[in-house]
């Protein structure tokens, strides 16, 4: 990471402010943007990153400007964490415009950030993409209707992502964690009821030191709960009965 270019995305708290702290000590040269401004300069300025950047990420127009002021001020972008997420939506989540935030910040803020930095990438010959998704992305999520597909989409996108671009130098990671104590997991809802029964809360700092060690290995894959490997497992070699175990859980905590 040493002398390395890294923008991350929903970076004034959670996991984003984790990544961005650890990046620093790291030796990278790290931008945070975060919707609010405010919290995005006091971020930086805690964590000994160059700059805060209040930006709506899910705005082509201002992730563009995100990207230019970090190459003009800073550098070349080496490193997008496309951490920024929404958890918006009970069950069908009736409201279209729910639908559309998840959609926009969740799967299409990562292709925005990728039109853009990609063809820079394969000039260069390399950079990487780190998408947070979810554990949800894998598996499911009991309770809200938006998130669980938003981030099914988030995952395939990094997979397609890699699989396109993997031989040109363009490296990628999809972050799947379960329980993280973040302000998402603290309303009470469903949803995150079923996650601190599923398996242990982590905090954010312990989560951003798999995404490095992930990255410095180049690993596409990153599971800070070891037992979603076995979920994931148990639900391709028989989806019927993962699907009745996910009902039996959902009963279990509604």
């Amino acid at each position: 990471m040493s002398g390395r270019t890294a923008i991350v995305t929903g970076g004034a708290g959670g996991i984003g402010a984790a990544l961005a702290a650890r990046l620093v000590t790291a030796g990278a040269r790290v931008v945070i943007a975060d919707l609010d401004h405010a919290h995005a300069e006091a971020a930086a300025e805690s964590s000994g990153a160059l700059l805060g950047v209040g930006a709506d990420v899910s705005s082509a127009a201002e992730l563009a400007d995100l990207i230019a002021r970090t190459e003009k001020g800073i550098g070349p972008v080496d490193l997008f964490f496309a951490n920024a997420g929404v958890g918006v939506g009970d069950g069908l989540a009736e409201d279209d415009a729910e639908w559309a935030l998840a959609l926009d910040v969740n799967v299409l803020a990562h292709v925005r950030a990728a039109r853009l930095l990609v063809p820079r990438w394969l000039e260069r010959g390399e950079g990487y993409f780190v998408s947070t998704a979810s554990a949800a992305g894998l598996l499911t999520q009991i309770g809200s209707a938006p998130y669980s597909v938003t981030k099914h989409a988030a995952v395939a996108f990094a997979e397609w992502l890699s699989v396109t671009y993997g031989d040109r130098g363009v490296r990628v990671s999809c972050l799947c964690p379960m329980g993280v104590n973040t302000a998402m997991l603290g309303d009470g809802h469903m949803g995150a009821q079923a996650v601190r029964a599923a398996g242990a809360v982590l905090e954010p700092e312990q989560v951003a030191a798999h995404v490095l060690a992930a990255v410095e290995e180049e690993r596409f894959l990153i599971l800070p709960h070891p037992e979603v490997l076995e979920f994931f497992r148990r639900k391709a070699s028989d989806y019927d009965r993962w699907l009745a175990g996910m009902r039996r859980l959902q009963a279990k905590v509604s």
